[in-house]
C-alpha cells in the first residue's frame, strides 16, 4: 500500500479585521493650533473685562481658559500627561468660578501665576546670537504677561508681598525640578555649571534680603533717598524697573538661551529666567499701579536686563570661546546643540 500522506483540504484564510470608523486623531499641529486660538479667545475676553465690555462672567472664563491651556502645554513640552493636568486646571479653575470661595480664587491665581512663569521659561529655544536670545526674551515676557491677565482674572483678595515670594519661591522649584531633568541631572552641571547656580542663588538671595531688610531695618535717610530715586523715575519716566527683573531674571533668560546651543548646563542658567518670568506674571496684582506703568517697568526691566545679558554674553565669550573673529564666527556657526522645536516635547 502506498504510504503518502493524504492530501489536506486547503484552510479558509481569516477574515480581514474591518477598519474602525471613528473620528481621526488631530495631529499635533492642529493641537497647536487650537491652543494658539484658545489663548487668543481668552486674551480677548479679558482685554474686553478691563475695558469694560461685556458681561461679568467674562474675565473669570478667560482666567481658566488661559489656565487650561498653560497647563495642557506646560504638560505637553516637559513629557507629562497633558490631558490629566489641564483637566485638573479646569476642574479647580471652574470651581473657583461657580463655588466663588476666596481661598479656591486665590489658589487658582497662584497656581495660573506659576504655570505662567514655567512654562514662558520652558517655551524657549537655544539661541545661537544674541539678538536670537533677545527674541526668546521677549517671546517668554509674553508668554508671562497673557498669564499676568489670567491671574488677576480670577480676582484673588492677596497680601501683596506674601503672594509675590509664593508665586516666586513656587515658579524656582518648579524650573529647578523640571531643569534637574533636561540638564542631566546634578552630575551633568560640571564645575562651570556648578559656579554659575552658586553665583544665581547668591545673586537671588541678596536681592530678596536686601529688599526686605531694607523695608523693615532700614535708616529712614536711605529708604528716603532710594524712594526719591523711585519716585523721579516714575513721574519722569512713567515707571520704575522691578530690580530682580533687571538684574537676574532677564540676564539669565538671555544668557541661558545663549547657553543652550552649545551646553547644556545652559538650562541650569534659564531656570533663573523665572525672576523675570514670574514677577511679570504676578505684576498686575498690584492695585496701585496702573496697566500703563506695570507695561512700562517690564519694558524698562527687560532694556537694562538685556543690556546686562549681553555684556555677560561677551565675557563668556572672551574667557572661555575662541580667539579673534573669524574664529568667533566659526564657533557661532558650529553652536547647534539638538533641541527639539518649540512646539515639541523636550523629553
Amino acid at each position: 500500500m502506498p504510504r503518502t500522506a493524504p492530501r489536506r483540504r486547503a484552510e479558509p484564510l481569516p477574515p480581514e479585521p474591518r477598519p474602525r470608523r471613528g473620528l481621526p486623531r488631530p495631529s499635533g499641529r492642529t493641537k497647536v493650533t487650537v491652543a494658539w486660538v484658545v489663548v487668543a479667545l481668552a486674551v480677548a475676553a479679558l482685554v474686553a473685562a478691563m475695558v469694560p465690555v461685556g458681561p461679568g462672567w467674562l474675565p473669570g472664563v478667560g482666567s481658566v481658559a488661559v489656565a487650561t491651556t498653560y497647563t495642557w502645554a506646560l504638560a505637553a513640552r516637559t513629557g507629562g500627561r497633558p490631558l490629566v493636568f489641564s483637566g485638573l486646571a479646569l476642574v479647580l479653575g471652574t470651581a473657583a468660578l461657580v463655588l466663588d470661595e476666596e481661598a479656591l480664587r486665590t489658589g487658582a491665581a497662584v497656581l495660573t501665576c506659576v504655570v505662567s512663569a514655567v512654562l514662558a521659561v520652558m517655551g524657549t529655544v537655544p539661541a545661537r546670537r544674541f539678538r536670537q536670545a533677545a527674541r526668546e526674551c521677549g517671546f517668554a515676557l509674553l508668554v508671562a504677561a497673557v498669564g499676568a491677565l489670567a491671574t488677576v482674572g480670577f480676582e484673588p483678595r492677596i497680601a501683596l508681598v506674601r503672594f509675590e515670594y509664593v508665586t516666586l519661591g513656587l515658579a524656582l522649584v518648579a524650573a529647578f525640578v523640571l531643569v534637574h531633568r533636561l540638564g542631566a541631572g546634578l552630575h551633568g552641571l560640571g564645575r562651570r555649571g556648578v559656579a554659575v547656580v552658586l553665583i544665581g542663588t547668591v545673586l537671588l538671595a541678596v536681592t530678596l534680603a536686601y529688599a526686605e531688610l531694607l523695608r523693615r531695618y532700614g535708616t529712614p535717610g536711605l529708604v528716603t533717598s532710594l524712594l526719591d530715586a523711585v519716585r523721579w523715575s516714575r513721574e519722569n519716566l512713567g515707571a520704575f524697573p522691578r530690580p530682580i527683573e533687571t538684574v537676574l531674571g532677564v540676564p539669565a533668560l538671555v544668557w541661558g538661551c545663549h547657553m543652550r546651543a552649545r551646553r547644556r548646563q545652559g538650562w541650569w542658567v534659564c531656570a533663573f529666567g523665572v525672576c523675570a518670568t514670574a514677577p511679570v506674571a504676578n505684576a498686575l496684582a498690584n492695585p496701585s499701579i496702573s496697566l500703563l506703568e506695570c507695561t512700562l517697568s517690564v519694558l524698562y526691566g527687560a532694556v537694562v536686563g538685556l543690556l546686562l545679558g549681553y555684556a555677560v554674553i561677551r565675557a563668556d565669550l572672551a574667557l572661555t570661546g575662541p580667539r579673534g573673529r573669524r574664529s568667533r564666527r566659526a564657533e557661532e556657526a558650529a553652536a547647534g546643540r539638538p533641541e527639539p522645536r518649540r512646539t515639541d516635547a523636550l523629553l
